[in-house]
């Protein structure tokens, strides 16, 4: 599934949160610890405008909150496993686990829509899903969704 152009082992984690908006938030810090957000607010109430005028529940246990803001200067990716799931208001009425967050700046197009096609086309596979959701641990995540042995 690499998707190692897009994310480096450090934007990865188990998501703990109990609904959308804490789950964002978890994955906006996931960028703030990491130096990616040259403003941790402005990222977070852009992705949340976006999220409240759509929902970006997918199908399959997928979820791609996005945004454009001005809170960063490249495309950046973090991603999180909730094992439980949670409701995203998907399309499929299922619950979210896999949910990758995307933030590029306001002033570009290009590479904000392929990382979100790139990242839907690696979770259609219901063996890559299967083996996400059975990841012991952030090393085996990591080398699932990037190529990356991280151990």
């Amino acid at each position: 599934m690499n998707l190692s152009k897009l994310l480096t082992p450090e934007r990865i984690v188990f998501l703990n949160g109990a609904d959308k908006p804490s789950v964002i938030g978890e994955l906006i810090d996931v960028l703030h610890r990491d130096k990616a957000l040259k403003d941790r607010d402005m990222a977070l109430c852009d992705v949340m405008a976006r999220e409240n005028y759509l929902s970006t529940g997918m199908e399959h246990g997928l979820a791609v909150p996005h945004a454009k803001t001005d809170a960063v200067d490249e495309l950046v990716v973090s991603f999180g496993l909730h094992r439980a799931g949670l409701d995203f208001e998907s399309l499929d009425g299922r619950p979210a686990h896999f949910i990758f967050l995307v933030l590029s700046p306001r002033s570009t197009s290009g590479p904000h829509i392929q990382a979100l096609a790139r990242i839907t086309r690696g979770l259609k596979d219901e063996e890559n899903r299967r083996a996400l959701l059975q990841a012991r641990n952030l090393g085996e995540l990591t080398r699932i969704l990037t190529g990356q042995d991280v151990s």
